[in-house]
């Protein structure tokens, strides 16, 4: 009689072998790629810094990234060359750049928006004929942009460099694309099942959804304006309305017969440089990420 005898269990569950996750190493090219470039970026900078705490003796007879203490004395100076025109130059260009960039954000956001959410005849013309004004470079239009201004008696006046920067091409075309992305027609059509009107909706649900956009937009534009050139000197022939690109060209020219003054254009370039700086570092907090997130539920 044979008995039975029940299967035998398993003895254990094999455990598995944790294998630690792999740590990605930065690659030596790639970063070397990264210090090198910042070097190219950050050099022209502190020879600026540098040059600027060096007097005019000093800055052509001694080494080049040997600093200084004269910064204090050369900004004084400058300060007084013509009972401070610098600064004067330095308002204007506040102004054009502030101003301008400004009202560029408000025309390019509305342009932008109705290029977006808007069906109309014509709307995929004139976006063709925005994409293409983004490929012309501004100083192909500052000549025109003069005849015609001169034909108005606007030239050699504040106007003459506000009114060009408004329109930016550019800023339309980044505008349409984040409204685009950004604004959920959903949203839209419940305000206006709600009775808001189409500038109530605008202003109060797509400017804020679209506010890291603008701030882009601003900034460009900011930062074009204040180191615009070539239509400022062309547009303007007092040097009380010079922005600070123009008023540092005349003092650069001075300096072929008063070395003295490449100091004081060393010394205003650097501190033509800090209001950029201090408004990067201002807005780059408003440059967030899915502001729309979680508005609209599937």
């Amino acid at each position: 009689m044979t008995t039975y005898s029940p299967p035998r269990p398993v003895a254990a569950v094999q455990r598995q072998t944790l294998r630690p996750e792999r740590t990605e190493r930065p690659s030596v090219f790639g970063t070397t790629i990264l210090v090198v470039g910042a070097i190219y970026c950050l050099l022209p900078v502190l020879w600026v810094l540098v040059a600027s705490s060096k007097s005019a003796n000093e800055l052509f007879s001694t080494f080049t990234f040997l600093p200084s203490t004269h910064l204090v004395e050369n900004i004084t100076d400058l300060s007084a060359y013509r009972d401070g025109l610098y600064w004067r130059w330095m308002a204007n260009t506040a102004l054009y750049a502030g101003f301008g960039g400004a009202m560029s954000v408000l025309i390019s956001s509305m342009a932008g928006y109705a290029l977006a959410k808007y069906q109309f005849v014509g709307k995929k013309l004139i976006f063709n004929c925005i994409l293409a004004g983004v490929l012309v470079p501004g100083v192909v239009l500052a000549i025109p942009q003069y005849l015609l201004l001169a034909e108005v008696n606007l030239t050699n006046t504040y106007w003459s460099v506000l009114l060009p920067s408004l329109i930016s091409p550019y800023g339309i075309y980044l505008c349409r694309i984040y409204a685009g992305a950004s604004v959920p027609d959903e949203l839209l059509e419940a305000a206006r099942t709600d009775g808001a009107s189409e500038w109530h909706t605008f202003s109060r649900i797509a400017v804020p959804l679209m506010g890291p956009g603008l701030v882009t937009v601003f900034l460009f534009q900011f930062v074009g304006i204040w180191n615009n050139f070539m239509l400022p000197y062309i547009m303007l022939g007092n040097d009380r309305l010079f922005p600070i690109t123009v008023g540092l060209n005349g003092l650069l020219n001075q300096g072929a017969s008063q070395p003295a003054m490449y100091t004081s254009v060393i010394t205003g370039s650097l501190l033509s440089v800090i209001p950029l700086a201090l408004l990067f570092l201002t807005l780059q907090r408003y440059w967030k990420v899915d502001l729309a997130a979680g508005s609209v539920k599937a």
